[in-house]
This record gives C-alpha cells, structure tokens and sequence, in this order.
C-alpha cells in the first residue's frame, strides 16, 4: 500500500473513529428472581430463559 500523498489532519482521524466507543447494555428485569439482566439472554443468577430452565445454576 503506498504512502498518502499529504497528511491527513487530526479531525479526519476523529471523525473516522466517532463510531468506536463503547456502549452500556440495555439490561431488563429477570421475572423469576428480579435481577437486572440483559435481554434475549439466559438469567445469570438463576439459569432460566423464557420459564424454561437453560442452566442448572446449583451444579455450577
């Protein structure tokens, strides 16, 4: 890949990179155990998605 003909200046750089930040998960409610969670994910702390249980919590 060649090199670029002139420098590009700083704002190109940061306009560029606008979009690569981090973003805070949507968390929601479990309904069985009420802890906060994220959606469309097996409940970390009791093991159940859509009343069905997914992960037997107890043996981990």
């Amino acid at each position: 890949m060649p090199n670029p003909k002139r420098k590009l200046a700083n704002s190109w750089r940061g306009c560029r990179r606008s979009h690569h930040h981090v973003h805070v998960p949507n968390l929601s409610t479990c309904p069985r155990c009420n802890q906060p969670k994220q959606a469309h994910r097996v409940c970390g702390t009791c093991g159940y998605y859509k009343g069905e249980m997914i992960v037997d919590m107890k043996k981990l």
